[in-house]
C-alpha cells in the first residue's frame, strides 16, 4: 500500500456488493497465515466490510494483483535442532512478531483497546500485550522440554523501555491501567529483557503502517 494512499469510509463513493467484498476479505485474511506482508493492508480494508465502496474494492483488487506477481513469497517452516525466541513490537496499531530461530511463528496487527495520551504510552501498552503472549508461548514450549532464559523484547521507543525499567517514572504514568505494569514485574523477574532496536531495523513496522517501497521490500 502506498504511503500516499489513505482509505476512509468514503461515504459519497459508489457502493459495491457487500457479499462479494466480504468474500474477498475472508480469502485474504486466510492467506495472511503464510503471507504476513499483506497483514496490515488487509486488516485496513476489512474495516469497511459493513459498507464497502468502490475505492475499498479497488484497494482489495490491488492486493490480489500484488499476490499474483509475488507467488514465491511467504513463510516456509523447516526442521531445526535449536530454538530461540525474539520478539519485535511497534505501536501504531499493535503489531508484534514472535520469532523462533529465523522463522515467524506468531504475529498480530490490531487496534489498541486502551486510549493512549502519547506515543510512549502506546508503545508501553503494546509491550505489555506482547509480553503476555510471549510468556504464553514460553509456557507452551516448556511443555516440550524447551527452556529459555531472558527473552529479548525489541522495542524502538527508549522512553517506553525507561518506564518499564525505572519505577521512579511511574508517577508520570499513573493513568495507565495497572494491568499493563506487569511488564515491569516480568522484566525484574528476568523473564524478558527489553532491548532497544533502531527504527530502520524494526521488523514489525510492516504490520503497523504503509511503508516506502524500498522499506516494504526489505522487511517483507
Amino acid at each position: 500500500m502506498s504511503t500516499n494512499t489513505a482509505l476512509d469510509a468514503d461515504e459519497d463513493g459508489e457502493a459495491v456488493d457487500q457479499k462479494e467484498f466480504r468474500g474477498m476479505i475472508d480469502s485474504l485474511l486466510y492467506l495472511t497465515a503464510t503471507r504476513p506482508d499483506i497483514q496490515f493492508v488487509v486488516c485496513l480494508c476489512a474495516r469497511y466490510q459493513a459498507s464497502p465502496r468502490s475505492s475499498h474494492r479497488q484497494a482489495v483488487k490491488r492486493i490480489f494483483r500484488y499476490l499474483k506477481f509475488t507467488p514465491k513469497l511467504g513463510l516456509w517452516y523447516s526442521l531445526g535442532s535449536s530454538l530461540s525466541l525474539r520478539r519485535f513490537l511497534d505501536a501504531d496499531m499493535l503489531a508484534a512478531r514472535l520469532i523462533a530461530r529465523t522463522f515467524l511463528v506468531s504475529w498480530s496487527s490490531r487496534k489498541q483497546a486502551s486510549v493512549s495520551l502519547s506515543t510512549t504510552e502506546a508503545e508501553y501498552i503494546a509491550a505489555a500485550s506482547c509480553c503476555s503472549q510471549l510468556l504464553w508461548m514460553k509456557a507452551i514450549l516448556s511443555d516440550f522440554g524447551l527452556r529459555f532464559g531472558r527473552i529479548p523484547l525489541l522495542v524502538d521507543s527508549t522512553s517506553a523501555i525507561s518506564i518499564a525499567k525505572n519505577p521512579v517514572l511511574h508517577s508520570r504514568t499513573k493513568h495507565i491501567d495497572m494491568r499493563f505494569h506487569f511488564l515491569r514485574d516480568h522484566y525484574e523477574k528476568g523473564d524478558i529483557d527489553l532491548v532497544h532496536v533502531v527504527t530502520q531495523s524494526q521488523l514489525s513496522d510492516i504490520f503497523t503502517k504503509p511503508l516506502e517501497f524500498s522499506a516494504f521490500v526489505r522487511l517483507r
